[in-house]
């Protein structure tokens, strides 16, 4: 049987990337590091990361697969940002690098002013009538941000921000919690809050 002269690169066998990539970007989603996590891991498995990091470069203004292959990136690249994060990264022409960086900027930019945000938010964030699972869950998506906004807070502190949001129901577990030696984890503190509300 002949070999095929022009063999369909694996990378172009992809037709949807959001069967790889479930998660789309939003800068509402607080979602960015996970989803250049599930990026990155993409492209090195597709070997096409060094379109992304800069590490491949067309030999040449006229190298054409390689130009096929960063166009390729970059519509995956716009296939997994929500239309608002689309048109603020789009600029005709440029690499998908190009394209990378913007994206990253977006979020990375005003750090210290979506630092303070969003400190406030978890400060100030009370239970209400969501679930346990769903406030922590919520609570666990701002400290992720501060992490993202390199801000990190500690997981004691992040404890006593679940505890500070808690209604009267939970004042017999909360007492428990707050005398514990050592004091618990976050995960250890969701787990007793959890089976309190049960």
């Amino acid at each position: 049987m002949a070999a095929n002269p022009h063999p369909v690169e694996r990378t172009f066998g992809v037709t949807n990337i959001k069967t790889h990539i479930p998660l789309i970007l939003d800068l509402e989603d607080h979602n960015y590091d996970a989803k250049r996590e599930l990026f990155q891991t993409h492209c090195h498995a597709f070997d096409v990361l060094g379109h992304l990091d800069g590490t491949s470069t067309p030999a040449n203004d006229d190298d054409v697969p390689w130009l096929k292959k960063d166009s390729l990136v970059k519509l995956r690249l716009y296939g997994t940002l929500v239309p608002k994060l689309f048109c603020s990264s789009f600029k005709p022409g440029g690499t998908s690098r190009d394209i990378w960086l913007r994206v990253e900027n977006q979020f990375r930019n005003n750090k210290e002013a979506r630092a303070i945000q969003t400190d406030n938010k978890l400060r100030t964030l009370e239970i209400g009538d969501m679930t346990i699972q769903a406030y922590c869950q919520k609570l666990k998506s701002f400290s992720d941000l501060l992490a993202n906004l390199d801000a990190p807070i500690v997981d004691r502190t992040l404890v006593m921000y679940m505890l500070n949001g808690l209604i009267d129901h939970f004042d017999n577990i909360l007492n428990v919690i707050k005398h514990r030696d050592p004091f618990p984890t976050f995960e250890a503190a969701q787990s007793m809050l959890e089976m309190e509300e049960k």
